[in-house]
């Protein structure tokens, strides 16, 4: 079963579920750095400042493009940890709806804690992150 065949909600109750497994935060960041090497090859072509994502402290790059009636998303960043997030967001979002993306409230992310456990500046660059893709689904309603 692909992502997409599952619900978002499904998706997001296996991240959380994916997470509970580590106890600590710096097994919870590994998790991260092994989930941004597996993002996809992001060509040297798109790393341009209009798909740059402000608000970030790191550089990330996201495009996104429509195809039978849902956004697909692809991404890098020159940070690990900061690649590890926009790659968790990309595994969620990517293939959705542009409704379903709106109207998601984004709480998995919460649940857990990857808010409370970043620190404050790249705290901000997951909200930024958050509000590029809300951005992009809600450009497409």
């Amino acid at each position: 079963m692909t992502t997409t065949e599952k619900t978002l909600k499904e998706v997001q109750e296996e991240i959380v579920d994916d997470f509970s497994l580590y106890d600590e935060w710096l097994d919870k960041y590994e998790y991260l750095i092994e989930l941004g090497k597996n993002l996809d090859a992001y060509p040297e072509e798109k790393k341009t400042d209009d798909r740059l994502i402000k608000g970030c402290q790191s550089r990330v790059w996201l495009d996104w493009c429509m195809e039978e009636g849902r956004l697909h998303f692809s991404a890098d960043s020159d940070a690990i940890i900061t690649k590890g997030i926009i790659s968790l967001l990309i595994s969620v979002y990517s293939g959705r709806t542009p409704e379903e993306i709106a109207a998601d409230d984004f709480s998995f992310l919460g649940r857990i804690g990857l808010k409370e456990n970043l620190s404050p500046t790249r705290a901000n660059g997951l909200v930024s992150m958050i509000q590029t893709i809300r951005g992009a689904a809600e450009s497409k309603l």
